[in-house]
């Protein structure tokens, strides 16, 4: 099992966390196949629905298998239920749409990494009085690149990652790291539902490569 620190160096590392569902145990196998070969060494899966931990098994499975160095996360996690199913599963770290203080204080016990999602200073500062020290901005495009500007501040210790409405152009990723996160979170931006159900696997490769590159561009990684 990583550390906290281990995690939050991976994700800070690659620049952004790609997230997908989907509800097929062959075509989720198939995406992962594509992300890793794009360079992607730590990836969010979505747990949505009753096929979502089956599936997330065999991406465990298949990752032990044949992807040394990737790290498998899962993302809406909304309970305490969910984090033990999943971390019993071989998940390596927790991300929630919303600050879940059972989850959190399972996950700083433990040095597991957990990312709330939270979008106001009050929840903010409710995560890091609980021992977090990574915060999901959620919804990214609902408070943009400047709430995140006036708030920092107030939040000298905290890493931040918008999830949610964060565009692949290099527009809006350099305006989100010039606000001063430390990764952006990428769902349907980047693994759309119109590319998953036509199996576009080569262009969620390129694609994935070229969110990365643009990255480490714009922060001279």
């Amino acid at each position: 099992m990583p550390t906290t620190q281990e995690v939050t160096t991976a994700i800070i590392e690659q620049g952004m966390l790609p997230l997908y569902f989907n509800a097929d145990e062959q075509v989720t196998l198939d995406i992962l196949k594509a992300v890793y070969k794009a360079g992607v060494k730590a990836i969010e899966y979505t747990n949505r629905g009753d096929a979502a931990l089956h599936n997330f098994k065999s991406m465990v499975a298949l990752r032990n298998a044949e992807m040394p160095g990737l790290l498998l996360g899962v993302g809406t996690i909304k309970n305490l239920q969910q984090a033990n199913d999943y971390l019993a599963a071989g998940a390596d770290f927790l991300v929630s749409p919303g600050f879940v203080p059972d989850v959190a204080a399972l996950c700083v016990s433990k040095d597991i990494f957990y990312a709330p999602g939270c979008m106001t200073p009050s929840e903010i500062i409710a995560a890091e009085n609980a021992g977090i020290g990574f915060i999901k901005l959620f919804p990214g495009n609902m408070l943009g690149p400047e709430f995140l500007s006036s708030i920092k501040d107030i939040f000298p210790k905290l890493k931040f990652m918008p999830t949610g409405g964060v565009d692949t152009t290099k527009e809006n990723i350099e305006a989100w790291f010039k606000a001063g996160v430390c990764a952006v979170g990428m769902g349907s931006k980047l693994i759309s539902k119109k590319l998953m159900e036509a199996k576009e696997y080569e262009t969620i490769e390129k694609t994935t490569a070229e969110v990365l590159a643009t990255i480490a561009a714009v922060t001279k990684k």
